[in-house]
């Protein structure tokens, strides 16, 4: 019985964790090559602004050439309007080359 309780458990664990990844979406930005990381980081802190665009945190080194390659905001909750600003908030930088909407139906094989 206790096993039965156990598999119980461990099934409704699973399933919450996979209606949360459903509801994950994010908005992938790609850079010019050369977009120096000031540019990046300026546009990573104007568009962030934006109601339901969320920023994750930065990376620890900065001074890396590879940092901010590219940007991600979380779009979780964000309705159609929010996106659509903040596309328009990302045309207005010439370093940004394009954004690519994701959500976690996109994952995967």
């Amino acid at each position: 019985m206790a096993c039965l309780i156990g598999v119980g458990a461990a099934a409704l664990t699973g399933c919450a964790q996979f209606d949360k990844a459903l509801g994950q979406r994010e908005a992938v930005v790609s850079f010019r090559s050369g977009t120096p990381v000031s540019q990046r980081l300026t546009v990573r802190s104007t568009c962030a602004k934006i109601p339901a665009v969320d920023a994750p945190p930065l990376p620890s080194d900065l001074s890396s050439p590879y940092a901010l390659q590219q940007l991600i905001f979380r779009i979780d909750h964000a309705s159609d309007a929010d996106v659509a600003r903040l596309e328009t908030c990302l045309d207005k930088f010439p370093g940004v080359v394009g954004v690519t909407l994701q959500d976690s139906s996109d994952a995967g094989g």
